[in-house]
């Protein structure tokens, strides 16, 4: 494996689900294997959006994001299932429980697909036979097809694991770009949509080759900061590592630690729990933010992963609340044997103010008294401002932000959060 890693280069795999959601449905019930499925919106309606389809179907013209009327015009055979979000989050969940497992660096990038960094992981082999290995399991535990990009960068990945589908492992080194690249149409390439490709056709660039060689300064009067980063990416260049924590647009906010050595003592699991709830509490009070969702990720010493959520009554924020949660968690999914690593994420986020606790009568009484000190507040932020009286958080959040600084990045997870509607590309 060595071999093929540069000095202080890195190997990089792109994962990516071939026909995800149509693969799913046939994992669940096999009568739709080798026929022309849709995964899409109401039958009943035209305006019926295509969001995937199997491979039979593509074979007649059917395409992610076509209008239902006209996929059936073209395929009147075609099988419609609609989308079951919640069973494809659920896939999704143990689809990256495998990845964990062939190494620590993996970042989702959607429900989907998603890159790891094996470049420490050669004792588990080649990349090659790492790619095998994870398709094969992927194929033979969950009955999914996938591609594999093999690369020295995300981006080269990324391109390597569109090239065969499905079931492809591609190998693409950065000296493969002239040849494998270049004579490509500029649309072909990832971070390049059909809006910019129409821009770059204008001023003469039709291939990713005419892109790597075009004339930054006018690139960047054309596209902005995006012109010179797309040249870079035509010329092989992508410095982006592999972030397990990478900022995104997904609502969660989480923290993990990897543990100095494989613990089994509860009660420094415990402490281990304490500390990173407190993390995730000042961050969801930095951000103003509750969690109606707490989630808990358990590695394990043969690295095998697992993340168990559980949906709240009240939304939370404070670090006892969350801990507590968590140890509840842990304690019903833990398996006694040795943890490398812990995390706590928060999801289902609520704004502050919007919050709204779901009263049982045990809380009830608690919660009454303090309505006249409410109403009280209200009359005064009424009459003298908004400002005019700030709680006990507020405080916090300033004494935190003077302590840690503005980070406002959230911890990704949209195994939770992962927008009803799917995503639009290439499969």
């Amino acid at each position: 494996m060595k071999e093929m890693i540069p000095k202080k280069g890195r190997v990089i795999l792109h994962v990516d689900m071939n026909s995800f959601y149509a693969s799913v449905e046939m994992s669940y019930d096999p009568s739709l294997k080798g026929k022309p499925l849709a995964i899409a919106g109401d039958a009943e309606e035209r305006r019926g959006i295509i969001v995937t389809c199997s491979y039979e179907a593509r074979k007649f013209g059917v395409k992610t994001t076509m209008p239902l009327w006209e996929a059936k015009k073209l395929c009147p055979q075609l099988i419609i299932r609609k989308p079951n979000f919640e069973r494809y989050r659920a896939v999704s969940i143990k689809i990256f429980e495998i990845l964990r497992q062939y190494s620590d660096l993996v970042e989702p990038v959607s429900i989907d697909e998603g890159y790891m960094d094996i470049t420490d992981s050669d004792k588990l082999g080649t990349p090659v036979e790492i790619a095998r290995t994870i398709q094969k399991r992927l194929l033979e535990q969950l009955d999914l097809p996938c591609s594999i990009g093999i690369a020295p960068n995300k981006f080269l990945a990324k391109m390597a694991s569109d090239m065969k589908k499905p079931l492809g492992i591609t190998i693409l080194r950065k000296r493969d770009v002239p040849n494998i690249l270049w004579p490509l149409d500029v649309g072909q390439m990832h971070g390049v949509g059909k809006k910019t490709a129409e821009k770059l056709a204008k001023i003469g660039i039709r291939t990713i080759g005419d892109l790597a060689k075009a004339n930054e300064i006018q690139l960047k009067n054309l596209l902005g900061i995006n012109g010179a980063r797309l040249k870079e990416r035509a010329n092989g260049n992508d410095w982006r590592p592999v972030d397990p924590d990478s900022v995104s647009d997904f609502k969660s906010v989480g923290n993990s630690t990897t543990l100095p050595k494989d613990i089994t003592n509860q009660q420094v699991l415990f402490q281990v729990l304490d500390g990173l709830a407190e993390k995730v509490a000042a961050r969801l009070k930095r951000k103003k933010v509750l969690a109606a969702n707490i989630a808990i990720t358990i590695r394990y010493k043969d690295r095998k992963t697992i993340t168990r959520s559980k949906k709240l009554s009240n939304p939370v924020s404070q670090k006892d609340e969350i801990s507590q949660a968590a140890k509840t968690l842990f304690l019903k999914h833990w398996n006694g044997e040795p943890v490398r690593l812990l995390g706590i994420t928060g999801t289902d986020l609520q704004e502050r103010g919007r919050a709204v606790k779901q009263l049982d009568l045990f809380s009830y009484e608690q919660e009454a008294k303090k309505e006249p000190l409410i109403h009280a507040l209200e009359k005064l932020r009424e009459k003298y401002g908004e400002h005019i009286i700030k709680n006990a958080d507020a405080k916090a959040d300033i004494d935190i932000k003077s302590k840690i600084g503005t980070d406002t990045s959230f911890n990704k997870d949209f195994l939770q959060t992962f927008a009803i509607g799917g995503k639009n590309k290439k499969e």
